[in-house]
């Protein structure tokens, strides 16, 4: 749990492990597949763009900043 509670806190010095471009191209995608999905009247689509959106800015960072606090 430690690891959890220490994602949380502001490091000055992050060394990240992970490029941002993989969440940034998984953020367009997603943003693309919504509004598709909106001119489409899909709301499947809508859903999986905003899910795809979720997890490049908040879920996937999250689980990577985790694991590499964990090290």
């Amino acid at each position: 749990m430690p690891g959890l509670l220490q994602a949380f806190f502001y490091d000055p010095n992050p060394s990240f492990g992970a490029s941002p471009t993989p969440f940034i191209i998984l953020m367009v995608a997603g943003f693309v597949i919504a509004v598709i999905g909106h001119i489409v009247r899909a709301k499947g689509l809508v859903a999986l763009g905003i899910g795809m959106i979720f997890l490049a800015t908040f879920l996937l960072p999250l689980i990577t900043n985790v694991l590499k606090s964990q090290q």
